[in-house]
């Protein structure tokens, strides 16, 4: 073939071939954004979104309270599993937490080394913020 022909050359992409690759997840951003500063942070409510849903959460909650108000027993297989799902998300949840307060916390050091720099009565203003608080 010839080199000046490759623009009326076909290019077909299957699908599944490896060259059609399209993200087809939801973007939430402004579901999490909206969250109340009262209600939670948004950045953590997203991460534990990501771990499990809040469907899933509810789902183990009321797999493990439905057998201690008499709907069923607490030996059940079903209700053993859930227990142990239930922990191992808590703890998935436990560790975000933690993560995303060191990085707060980081941040928030960062930002008054930087205006300690700049601007080192501003900084005693915000520390006297705090600090009457």
């Amino acid at each position: 073939m010839l080199p000046w022909y490759w623009m009326w050359s076909p290019q077909v992409h299957y699908p599944l071939s490896g060259s059609v690759l399209q993200d087809i997840s939801p973007d939430l951003g402004w579901f999490f954004g909206a969250i109340k500063p009262e209600a939670g942070v948004g950045s953590i409510e997203k991460e534990v979104f990501e771990k499990a849903s809040y469907g899933r959460q509810l789902g183990l909650i009321l797999d493990v309270l439905l057998p201690l108000v008499g709907e069923g027993s607490m030996d059940s297989e079903k209700a053993k599993k859930a227990v142990a799902d239930l922990k191992h998300v808590y703890e998935e949840i436990e560790k975000v937490k933690s993560e995303k307060k060191a990085e707060m916390e980081q941040a928030a050091v960062s930002l008054l080394r930087k205006i300690e720099k700049t601007d080192k009565e501003m900084l005693s203003r915000v520390i006297n913020q705090f600090e009457s608080a």
